[in-house]
Formats: structure tokens, C-alpha cells, sequence
């Protein structure tokens, strides 16, 4: 089960009693108090572990607690420490105060370790409350009671390329054809439920990831199909790949408006990001259409086909790209890098467009 919200109360560990307690030795007189403090309560710690890769297993667990400290003991003896508690999460996890919405981490890295809240202080024991006046303390302080927060774990996956398309149009196979994530693949719509994210290699060295997410439909931002829950899923991603359908029986020009509408609704900041179109299935549109069909689609961007480019697009079939060679300061993001027709069934365009899509990751990184 993939599990991306859960609601916790986690609870640090509670001091120990401080101890009352006299010397009493044979041959000792006047021995006096000596009892130990208690032990200090245990803390609570996120860290963040890339072996996760999903909040299902907090979901019967909706109360954590570190352990209490032991009390103290005869002879000035300390009682144990509560052990910590470490709650371990996925990379790409926010921790939210419920009560405030505040996000108080944000876990990106593998084995970063944040200390929540702390365990209560140890009672002292009344070998600290001895004076000229009170030889003979009876008291000894209670252990501090631990913290106890209501928190929200928000899981928003950590990608370099986001997959934005509407259902069927071919994310799912592109993602398998490109990387390592084996989604499921079939003829129908919304067969992606959940996120998905693959590693896509370039050489033996060079590698950025992608995100599958749910496909959008109009009014995903307000709750429409799968849209909503998943979104956020590419909040984080600065680049998005806008997947059009040349096949569907939706306008392209509808297609691409409704997406970027979609998007900008949903977040200001994501529909502002670095994008490309890539028009998918290509294979199956007859060969006579195809130039008319990505042709009048280039010309409602106001954009004119390119006859070359340095990454080996097909060039039987129309395409665009900017041309950044003697921009220092990179594209225009007002417009797509590129816009390239592409077949994931008969592998058209796709190393081409992996290759650019590597470099569009190395622009926005820089």
C-alpha cells in the first residue's frame, strides 16, 4: 500500500523518580541521605533513510513514545536513561505541527537526523536537599513528564523531471521505456494510482530522476479524478514533461491549456517551472497527419519547427527546441525547451529525448 499522509502523536520519554534513601552501614555513624537521581526520559528523533519509500507502516501506529527513565537507587545510584526513539522516513518527508500547520523538518537527505522534542529531566534524589537544618530529607523530586506533540507526516516525493499528462496518455510507458519503474501498463484510463519514480541513467555516470503521478483531468485542483491527492507529488520538481496525446480524442491545443491551467491552480511556484512538451504516440497517427497535426500545434505556441538539433531528434518529423548556445543565461521558460513528437512503443525520439531532458535537469540545477 503506498501511504503519502498520516497523523501521529509522539510523546518523549518521562523522567525517573528521584530516590529517598539513608546510608546505613555497620560501624557508620550518621550515615546521611544518599539517594540518586532519576534516570532522564528518552528523545524523540526523525532521520531520514532512502530504504523507505512509503508512511504505511506508521498506519497502526498512531501513538509513539520513547521510554521513561528508571528511578534512582540507593548509594548515590543514577537510575537509567530511557532509551531515544527514532522514527525513521522516507526522503522527501515534512514534518507538520497539526495544531498550526507549521512545517517544522523537512527530511531531504539520506541519514539526516533531526531531534523533535526531548525527554523530561530526572528527579532529584534527596541526597541534593541535605543542609544543616534538614539532615534527615525526606523528599526526593518526581521525574519531569515528557513532551507530547500532534504531527502530520507529509510524504512529497523528490524528483528532477515531473510526467504531467492526462490519463492514458502515455506516462506510465514512457517512464518504463526510460528508467528502471515498472508501473502498471494498461489500455485504459487512470491505470496509475499511485506516484511512481524511476532512475533514468545517462552513460555510466550522469543519471536525474522521473516522477509518474496519477493523470490530471480538468479540475484536478479542486478534487477532480486522482489529480488532487497526488499533485503534490511534484511540488518539489523544477522541470516539468507536459505529455500531449496526438491520438486522443481531445484538441492538442485543449490538452495543453487545461494542463498548464491545472498546474497553476494547484501552485503558482510549480506552474512558473522549466517545462517541455513531449507529443506522444506518434506510432499510430497515419504518416500523412502526423506533420499537419505537430506543425498546427507548434504554430498556437507561436513556434517555428527547427530543421537540427545536437540531440538526434527524427528528422522526418517536425520538432522545436530552443537554442541556447549562446545564451549565457540559459532558456526562455516562458516557452517549452523543447516540443518533440515521440513513440515509447517504437523507441522514436526517445534517446533523443532523454539526452535533452538531462540537459534541461543540468540548467535548472545550476
Amino acid at each position: 500500500m503506498f501511504t503519502d499522509s498520516v497523523e501521529l502523536t509522539v510523546s518523549s520519554g518521562k523522567g525517573g523518580q528521584g530516590c529517598v534513601a539513608f546510608r546505613r552501614e555497620k560501624f557508620v555513624l550518621n550515615g546521611g541521605p544518599n539517594g540518586g537521581d532519576g534516570g532522564k526520559g528518552g528523545d524523540i528523533y526523525f532521520k531520514c533513510d532512502n530504504n523507505t519509500h512509503t508512511l504505511s507502516h506508521f498506519q497502526r501506529r498512531m501513538h509513539i513514545k520513547a521510554d521513561k527513565g528508571m528511578p534512582g537507587e540507593g548509594s548515590r545510584m543514577s537510575g537509567k536513561a530511557g532509551s531515544k526513539k527514532t522514527i525513521i522516513v522516507p526522503p522527501g518527508t515534512q514534518i507538520v505541527d497539526t495544531d498550526t500547520g507549521e512545517i517544522l523538518f523537512d527530511m531531504l537527505k539520506d541519514g539526516q537526523v533531526e531531534k523533535f522534542i526531548q525527554g523530561g529531566k530526572g528527579g532529584l534524589g534527596n541526597t541534593h536537599f541535605k543542609s544543616p537544618t534538614n539532615q534527615r530529607p525526606t523528599y526526593a523530586q518526581p521525574g519531569e513528564k515528557g513532551e507530547t506533540r500532534a504531527i502530520k507526516l507529509d510524504l512529497k516525493l523528490i524528483a528532477d523531471i515531473g510526467l504531467v499528462g492526462f490519463p492514458n496518455v502515455g506516462k506510465s510507458t514512457l517512464i518504463s521505456t526510460v528508467s528502471n519503474a515498472r508501473p502498471e501498463i494498461a489500455n485504459y484510463e487512470f491505470t496509475t494510482l499511485t506516484p511512481k519514480l524511476g532512475q533514468v541513467n545517462i552513460g555510466d555516470f550522469e543519471s536525474f530522476v522521473m516522477a509518474d503521478i496519477p493523470g490530471i483531468i480538468g479540475g484536478a485542483h479542486e478534487g477532480k479524478g486522482l489529480g488532487i491527492e497526488f499533485l503534490r507529488h511534484i511540488e518539489r520538481t523544477q522541470t516539468l514533461l507536459y505529455m500531449v496525446d496526438l491520438a486522443s480524442y481531445r484538441d492538442l491545443k485543449e490538452q495543453i491549456e487545461v494542463l498548464k491551467d491545472e498546474i497553476s491552480s494547484f501552485s503558482e511556484k510549480l506552474g512558473e517551472s522549466n517545462y517541455a512538451i513531449a507529443l506522444t504516440r506518434v506510432d499510430i497517427v497515419p504518416p500523412d497527419e502526423i506533420n499537419d497535426l505537430v506543425n498546427g500545434f507548434l504554430s498556437l505556441l507561436g513556434l517555428d519547427a527547427n530543421k537540427g538539433s545536437e540531440f538526434d531528434f527524427d528528422s522526418e518529423l517536425p520538432f522545436f527546441i530552443q537554442d541556447t548556445a549562446d545564451n549565457t543565461l540559459g532558456y526562455d521558460n516562458k516557452l517549452p525547451y523543447f516540443v518533440v513528437p515521440i513513440s515509447s512503443a517504437s523507441s522514436k525520439n526517445i534517446e533523443p529525448l532523454k539526452y535533452a531532458l538531462f540537459n534541461l535537469v543540468q540548467q535548472t540545477r545550476k
